[in-house]
This record gives structure tokens, sequence and C-alpha cells, in this order.
């Protein structure tokens, strides 16, 4: 199996989605091609997928057409994982690789930033934008043709923002205009929106088939893709959900608004009553009260009401429910300051332009995110955890390089809230927030 993928990202996500997709195209003997996983930081995960042979078991559990679904597949299209901390020249040589056609990445909505700090003579650079910029520097150099790049973060005009980073590190680093031309003549950067929950491991399945890298979604998936990559991956062609559109935005709106914006709002209010799960907070009547207020008040209204917004709402409503995902709110609150800001943020700042006024329950998800940062060990930037516990609520709001921009006008409804979580248990805060 030829080696014609690179994937930045070694997490869940992407194995349960972007490697399923690869491995249905191959069985159904329409691209016998393997994917490569890179690990955008100096991660662990690589010797573990090393270690199993890189092939893994999907379990896809759920309903889908009004049919129960639960079934396992084995995922093979892996060939290896390779960590640039340790094997910097290795990453290069596969830039050198003329089998080589596209570049699938998901380094969560913090991944595509430029970071100015990053030099072209790290071994590697540490922003994603910057490691990508070595990569397809090696492969001209080699006088290899371009690839087609399939971001999967979930930021409005991932490929875009991709890219205009990769011709700042361009300049920044004196890289000439003939390798610049050929960056932006010969390679195709799509924007995208991805979307299937992906739960992970789950420690029954596991040992029931005897593998630590068991991943377990939900049978729903789209895959919508700014340009018509049809001629080197045939997604349609083996049956997938995928969409090729000029322009993903009404899409991306939808789903990052809704479900990501559900799960973004719920999860530290949930985290802070004992849930652990996505089920155990639809099984709570307070949790699933303050979640369809945050629905049908916030985000819905911002959406202008759209019959498309409102079923694909209670489409994710029904999949939240799903009694087959083990969907970790641990999982979900990965890298939450930079999620906030992008899947919260705009329905919270249109819910003000339209009633005057900042949500109780939006404020509320804030200052949850906050109490639970301060109080608890949790994955993100190391830099941003820090500050959040060394500075006050108002400074904190009032970093931009934290949330995007100034929340310095979010100060007074986010210590109310907080002073409410101070003074209350989490049950009547969530009460209040929805009266």
């Amino acid at each position: 199996m030829k080696e014609r993928v690179l994937q930045f990202g070694t997490g869940n996500f992407l194995r349960g989605f972007a490697d399923a997709f690869l491995q249905t195209v191959n069985d159904r003997g329409l691209f016998d091609g393997g994917a490569v996983i890179v690990s955008p930081t100096d991660s662990k995960t690589v010797d573990r997928l090393n270690a199993a042979g890189c092939g893994y078991h999907l379990a896809l559990r759920g309903v889908s057409g009004g049919k129960t679904v639960d079934e396992i597949r084995k995922i093979a299209c892996v060939t290896r994982a390779l960590n640039p901390y340790r094997d910097f020249e290795g990453f290069l040589e596969l830039a050198q690789n003329p089998d080589l056609t596209l570049i699938i990445s998901n380094t969560t909505e913090a991944g595509i930033a430029y970071d100015p700090a990053c030099a072209f003579s790290d071994r590697p650079a540490a922003s994603f934008p910057g490691k990508l910029t070595q990569f397809l520097f090696a492969r001209w150099q080699s006088g290899l043709s371009g690839l087609t790049v399939l971001p999967c973060e979930l930021i409005d005009g991932n490929a875009e923002k991709l890219l205009d980073c990769v011709e700042r590190y361009i300049a920044r680093w004196g890289l000439s205009e003939a390798f610049l031309r050929w960056v932006k003549t010969e390679n195709r950067f799509y924007n995208t929106l991805v979307d299937r929950i992906v739960s992970g491991y789950n420690a029954e399945l596991g040992e029931q088939w005897s593998d630590p890298l068991l991943d377990v979604a939900e049978p729903y998936h789209l895959w919508v893709i700014g340009g018509n990559t049809e001629d080197i991956l045939p997604l349609q062609a083996a049956g997938l959900n995928a969409v090729y559109t000029d322009d993903v935005t009404p899409y991306k709106k939808i789903k990052v608004r809704v479900l990501n914006g559900m799960h973004t709002s719920l999860v530290f209010p949930g985290l802070l009553t004992g849930a652990e799960t996505v089920a155990d907070c639809m099984a709570d009547p307070d949790l699933t009260r303050f979640l369809d207020s945050v629905l049908t008040r916030e985000i819905l209204p911002a959406l202008d009401n759209a019959p498309e917004a409102a079923a694909f709402a209670a489409d994710v409503r029904e999949r939240f429910m799903n009694p087959y995902l083990n969907h970790r709110l641990a999982s979900i609150a990965l890298n939450s300051v930079s999620k906030f800001g992008v899947r919260v943020l705009p329905t919270l700042k249109d819910s003000m332009e339209r009633t005057g006024e900042a949500p109780k329950t939006l404020c509320l998800s804030l200052a949850c995110l906050l109490k639970y940062y301060r109080e608890n060990e949790v994955s993100d930037d190391p830099a941003a955890v820090t500050y959040i516990r060394e500075h006050t609520t108002e400074e904190v709001l009032k970093n931009a390089s934290l949330w995007g921009e100034d929340l310095g006008f979010l100060t007074n409804p986010v210590l109310t809230a907080q002073t409410m979580l101070s003074q209350n248990p989490i049950r009547e805060v969530l009460r209040w927030s929805v009266s």
C-alpha cells in the first residue's frame, strides 16, 4: 500500500473520521493508499500507535436511518506514525515521496496560528503552519508536484488561514519567490467542514478486542470540502457523505454554532455537576434545561431560526442522546479557551446585539470554564492556564490573546455568574441561568 496521505494529528477524531474514510475508499478498490500520521506536538501517542502496528478497530455505534448500528471494523490504512521532534529528517523525507497527494490536519482550533518565534532552522518549527512550510519547501526542492491540503480544524476559512500562515513564514524566513509561486499555484488548499462525534476509547470494547487503540464513533458522518477532490480521493464514488461546494461557510456556521457550540457551552457546567459524559448530561433535567435554553434562546435565533438549522439541531440533540457513545466531557474540554472563542462567543455576541444584554446561560458557561481551569488539571496551552489562574477575571477577559478579542464587556455578567457559583450549589445556578 503506497503512502499517499500525510496526516497531521494523532487524536481520536481523525482516526475515527478521516482514516475511516480512507479505509472505505480502499475497501472499495478506489484508492489503495495509506496514511502516515505525524504528531504536531512532541506526542507520546506516536509510540503507542507504532507499538500496535498502527492498525486498530473502529466501533460505529448509534442509530442511522431509524436502525440501530453496532458494528466493528478494522482500520488498516495507517502505515506508521512519526514524531518530527525526534525524527526531523524522517519528516522531511516524507516530502520526497512521489506517491504523496494529500495532507489532512486536525490540530484543534488553536493549531492554525502564526508564531513569529518559529525559525526555518528549527527542527521542527513549533507551530503546525511552520512545520507545513518546512515540509512544502523540502518537497519543492525535490522537484515534485504540489499537494492537496484539507485542514479539518473548526475555524472559519481554515485553509485560507493556513495558507496565509505559510505565506507569512515564507516572507519572514526569506524563502524564494519561486517557492512562493509553487505553493500558491501548484498546491490546492481547500476549506473544509467535518462532522462526526468520535468519543474515543471504550475500555470494555478495547479489552474485548484486545486493542488499546480502539476508537468509537457514531455512524453519522459528513465531510464538506470547498473544492472537488474526487479526482484524488473518490469519496462520493465510495458512497460516503461528502459534499463538494464553492462555499463551505453556510455549512460550517450551522454546524459549529449548533453541535460544537452546544458541546462547549455544556461541558463545564456538566463537569461541575459531576457528570462524566454527554449521555450523563442528557439524562440530567437541570443540564438538559440549560442546554435547551442555550439552543432555543441563543443559538437558533442567531441563525435566524432557519428551518435547516432547526432540523440539524433536532438531529444533534438526538445524537447527543446516543446510548452507545461514551463521549467523555474531559475529551470535549480539551483546549477549551480557543474553542469558546470559536464555538460560543459569536453566538453570545449575536445575542447581545439582538437583546441588548448578555445571556445568563453563556456567561455562566464561561464562568464555569474559569472556575474549572482554576481548580482542576486541564489540557490546554500552559501559558493560557497559568494566566487564568494568576490573574483576576477582569484581566483574563480583557486578554485578547486568549479569546481572539477583548472580552472586557462581559466582566460584569461573568462576575455575577461567578458570585452565584460561589454562594449556591451548581444546580441552583443552572436554574437561575434559565429563569
